[in-house]
């Protein structure tokens, strides 16, 4: 093959493979991550300290209690008495080690039904029930000595979750990135390794290989951070968007780290690749330093031509001649 050609098809097998390597991170970080449900209730169980997430869900089961009380006729004309103390007592059990509970288990809950409506392929509405929330506030009313706490309704309160028009969308996404997640990581290594296998200079290859990866991986990291900017800023309430914030970045952890990772493994790479070339040159160094030298053998070879003697045979005095070496002749 061509010096030229060869070239030509190496620089675009790594770049391709630079390519890759971003893009099977994210689709690996929406099918082994964000698909997993253990790994889910892990990433989102901190969140169950965080003040700005409370009071989201304070704010969420609160006005879902109010709504449910609104709706029954026996306890509609205690609607604003009860009000301060329902925003009260569920501000308080937020801080109890049964809401963390009820946080794991209702995540847990809603992933198992976002995951179960992607692979399925009826289109229905995704919600999630605040039955035991409101049943666990009530509890904490009754110990408090609420008035009529004991009539507050705990109905099974569906908040939607995921619409149903958007389900078609996100199944089809979904299921590239599920396919995508096994075949781009495995094709980002096979481009790379064929790129360097074909390079005239394997060592420029390898470096040109590494210093993309890291280009990758850094521009992943910068997507990651726009995207976040971007779901912020279109949320309707401002109000919920340190809450949606800290849930982002619990989510998106495993794949801000993915991009860190390439960044660095590149950038390692790279500078191997680099430094080889002089440590290459100082073990070619030492090793001609160990060779004798040539041109002191050439001058005592020709010193002892120069001093042969010999002894005509027809010479009865049996006198030695000093006669002029082979190299001296002519």
């Amino acid at each position: 093959m061509p010096t030229r050609l060869r070239s030509v098809l190496s620089a675009a097998l790594i770049a391709l493979a630079c390519l890759l390597a971003p893009c099977g991170a994210l689709a690996a970080w929406t099918a082994y991550g964000l698909a997993d449900t253990g790994r889910y209730v892990t990433a989102m169980a901190p969140l169950a300290a965080d003040p700005a997430v409370r009071n989201a869900v304070a704010d969420t089961v609160g006005a879902g209690i109010m709504d449910e009380v609104g709706r029954r006729a026996d306890v509609r004309p205690v609607r604003g008495t009860v009000r301060p103390f329902v925003h009260d007592a569920v501000r308080s059990f937020t801080r109890t080690e049964a809401f963390r509970l009820a946080w794991d288990a209702g995540n847990r809950a809603l992933h198992d039904a976002v995951l179960h409506a992607l692979r399925d392929e009826r289109e229905r509405e995704v919600t999630v029930d605040l039955a035991p929330v409101t049943a666990q506030v009530k509890h904490q009313l009754a110990v408090d000595h609420v008035p009529l706490a004991s009539r507050i309704p705990v109905e099974h309160t569906a908040v939607p979750v995921l619409p149903a028009q958007d389900l078609d969308r996100l199944r089809k996404g979904f299921h590239v990135l599920e396919v995508a997640a096994f075949w781009l990581p495995l094709a980002a290594v096979v481009f790379a390794v064929a790129g360097i296998a074909v390079a005239t200079c394997r060592r420029r290859a390898v470096t040109a290989t590494g210093l993309g990866t890291a280009l990758g991986g850094a521009l992943l990291g910068l997507a990651v951070a726009v995207c976040r900017r971007l779901t912020l800023d279109d949320l309707p309430e401002q109000a919920r968007r340190p809450a949606a914030g800290a849930i982002y970045d619990a989510l998106t952890t495993t794949l801000r780290q993915a991009s860190w990772l390439l960044v660095a493994l590149g950038l390692t790479v790279a500078v191997a690749a680099w430094l080889s070339r002089y440590v290459g040159s100082i073990r070619y160094v030492r090793l001609r330093g160990r060779v004798p030298s040539v041109e002191p053998l050439r001058a005592d070879s020709q010193a002892a031509d120069l001093n042969m003697t010999v002894t005509s045979p027809g010479d009865p005095s049996g006198v030695t001649r000093s006669t002029p070496g082979a190299s001296s002749v002519g």
